[in-house]
């Protein structure tokens, strides 16, 4: 459904206009891609049929894996297409579909950190009410609301462009659809509307920064009163979860917080928390935890047997 706008479809120019680096990023990000699709698929899969990671972190590590794997695929497929067909154009119900999709995912990307990071705050300094604390209910519930929230902060997001009227030019200079770039397009005065959007996903993105860095604080310095066994198990999942919390909120906070002004290396920045932190995650969480390594051995070791007595 179009509103206030004329035009019927958007022309996305992709990460470059050169024929042979089109090739090129084609080749490498598929491999991201299938190696994100693989491993996420892989968690989901080791948390799902494993008896030994039921805790809370697993249940929400389960639900970043599934959501890295929608994130990733909102947007790169499209790349794909652009970059082996001349045809680079979209519709503007598809760029709708595609911004929407790509804020709910990454909104409840936010919001799963933070979750982690309260999980992994009352696991270390709250570790004898952990239990009654983190229940099933109440991570169900936690899981819930969040889906929600994303939900309504990305329709917010399509009802503020969608006010917007569209007349030409309709060249998006991005890879996918996304707020920034369909701004640029805007036939009127767009200031109060960008004003919206950065308050809306910068403010999210901000504070969802500091909010973790102030769990992760926490949860550093009540790591003095453990022992060193249990300082450094904790400290071991506290650092991977900070590295993913910079490689993500480290490029959004850059893109979303900041006035209508778009910069030449805004896409490539763009490409490291649509396509990057997907891919880093897995890596991060299985190589870095030792009982998520464990378990991927169990499995394996169980299809092997079943596979000698076949």
């Amino acid at each position: 459904m179009l509103w206030n706008s004329n035009v019927t479809d958007f022309i996305l120019l992709g990460l470059t206009q050169d024929p042979m680096k089109r090739k090129i990023i084609f080749v490498i990000f598929l491999f991201v891609y299938l190696g994100t699709l693989c491993g996420n698929l892989l968690i989901i899969v080791t948390i799902k049929t494993s008896r030994t990671l039921g805790s809370p972190m697993y249940f929400f590590l389960f639900y970043l894996s599934l959501i890295d794997t929608c994130l990733s695929t909102s947007t790169a497929p499209r790349m794909f297409i652009d970059a082996i067909l001349t045809n680079h154009t979209i519709s503007f119900n598809e760029c709708m579909v595609q911004v929407f999709s790509f804020h709910v995912f990454a909104s409840l990307e936010i919001l799963i950190l933070i979750l982690m990071a309260l999980d992994r705050c009352v696991a270390i300094c709250k570790p004898l009410h952990y239990t009654t604390i983190m229940s099933w209910r109440v991570c169900s519930v936690l899981m819930t609301i969040a889906c929600m929230l994303s939900c309504i902060h990305a329709s917010i997001q399509n009802s503020l462009v969608l006010s917007l009227p569209f007349c030409g030019p309709n060249v998006i200079d991005h890879y996918f659809c996304d707020l920034e770039p369909l701004l640029n397009l805007a036939c009127s005065d767009t200031y109060n509307v960008n004003l919206l959007l950065v308050s809306n996903s910068g403010v999210i993105c901000t504070a969802g920064f500091i909010l973790l860095m102030f769990s992760y604080t926490t949860i550093l310095y009540s790591l003095r009163n453990h022992s060193a066994e249990g300082r450094k198990k904790a400290l071991s999942t506290c650092i991977s979860h900070i590295i993913v919390v910079i490689l993500y909120f480290g490029p959004c906070i850059f893109i979303y917080s900041r006035p209508a002004t778009t910069f030449p290396m805004d896409k490539m920045i763009s490409v490291f928390y649509t396509i990057g932190t997907p891919l880093f995650n897995p890596l991060i969480y299985t190589l870095r935890n030792a009982e998520v390594k464990n378990a991927m051995k169990k499995i394996w070791s169980k299809k092997q047997i079943l596979g000698y007595q076949r």
